[in-house]
């Protein structure tokens, strides 16, 4: 077992991230940045905890053009927050439904509508605001002046590309999820019910050393499972069965994410063939896949060898995004997207077809992209469907 990296990062990472968003916010003009969502604040702040599980308290990072971005956060955070690189915070007693903040955002951003100033806020695919509406309304009524851009391409582009610092931590929880489904077939046995399968699951990878596992899910039924997305049900297993695990574990604040598959007891041959064409093409992906490619392109290598069986469209609209602080991120690898593949992207390699009665099955690898190819995060799938 590997060591597992430090917990945490050191100032210079977070002042790195800061200098390349204000490099980039000159370019664009802007006087600042407004970030509302947890991986952005933590991303610039460090700021890591469980609490955003709660609506109740918005939460606000400021990143100004010069110097270190500015907390405005509940009083509740602010201890933790000054663990942190982050010097000015600013809190409020909270929850505060006519004034959740607002006045103290207000303090900051008034001086840069009253040049006419610009701040970027994310507005795009996969964002969202993360305070009530009617206060954002509020905000800018009371900002008479202000321009507001869409930031959304420029943290966009920071947080695809990963530190070394967070490559090690992807790697270690993909090393994790790696050791505890090679427990399965210790784990699963026919007569188990699928719910029972995931609650040792996800006990193994606690045992293991994942901090959490806060998505778990997969499929089982006679001769493939038909969807990938449902809570576990008290069904038991039986032979003939074709079971999916797919888990998001985390470390230090990082997602792995990929899947394995098993037959119980004996498996079909269209399961079989089912499962040789998505391993081919998850190798084509990982042959093909270089810094200056478009995900696109990368898209089309996949669907080339999932065309040679698939028969029900399997269509997810994707076959892999982007991993990090989040189950997914940007990029898509999907046809839509002309995302130019860089080096020190981790992408998930995610290729799924339909075949039979409205059968599916999805593969899924953890990969990050170097000058010289692909290294696996994840172990290797087997190359044969795995009969427990």
């Amino acid at each position: 077992m590997s060591e597992a990296p430090e917990r945490g990062f050191p100032e210079a990472e977070f002042a790195s991230r800061t200098e390349r968003a204000q490099k980039r916010m000159a370019d664009q003009g802007l006087a600042g940045l407004l970030l509302l969502t947890e991986p952005e604040v933590r991303y610039f702040s460090g700021f890591h905890t469980l609490f955003w599980q709660s609506p109740t308290r918005p939460w606000f990072l400021f990143v100004p053009a010069e110097g270190k971005p500015i907390a405005v956060i509940p009083e509740i955070g602010a201890a933790l927050m000054r663990k942190t690189w982050i010097e000015d915070i600013r809190t409020w007693s909270a929850p505060a439904p006519e004034d959740d903040g607002l006045s103290l955002l207000t303090e900051i951003l008034a001086p840069i509508a009253r040049g006419g100033g610009a701040i970027g806020v994310l507005k795009g695919h996969e964002t969202s605001l993360r305070m009530p509406l009617g206060h954002y309304e509020r905000l800018l009524a009371g900002l008479p002046g202000l321009k507001v851009a869409d930031a959304t391409g420029l943290v966009r582009a920071l947080r695809m590309v990963k530190s070394e610092a967070e490559i090690a931590k992807l790697a270690h929880i993909c090393a994790i999820g790696s050791r505890t489904f090679a427990e399965v077939p210790q784990l699963a046995y026919e007569g188990q019910p699928l719910e029972d399968l995931f609650r040792a699951f996800r006990r193994e990878a606690l045992a293991k050393g994942a901090d959490d596992i806060p998505y778990l899910v997969g499929g089982a039924d006679q001769g493939g499972y038909h969807d990938v997305i449902s809570p576990p049900s008290r069904r038991p297993l039986t032979a003939g069965d074709i079971v999916m695990l797919d888990t998001g574990a985390t470390w230090d604040g990082y997602f792995c994410d990929f899947d394995r598959n098993f037959a119980v007891g004996r498996a079909d041959d269209p399961s079989r063939r089912a499962y040789d064409t998505l391993w081919r093409a998850t190798e084509a992906g990982i042959a093909a896949v270089r810094p200056g490619m478009t995900c696109r392109n990368h898209f089309q290598v996949m669907r080339r060898v999932i065309a040679e069986m698939d028969d029900q469209g399997g269509d997810v609209g994707r076959l892999g995004h982007g991993l990090g602080m989040q189950l997914t991120e940007w990029p898509s690898i999907a046809d839509f997207d002309e995302t130019v593949i860089e080096e020190n992207m981790v992408l998930t390699l995610e290729p799924s077809l339909g075949y039979g009665n409205g059968r599916i099955m999805v593969h899924e690898e953890n990969i990050v992209v170097r000058a010289d190819g692909v290294h696996l995060l994840s172990k290797r799938a087997a190359r044969e469907l795995p009969v427990i």
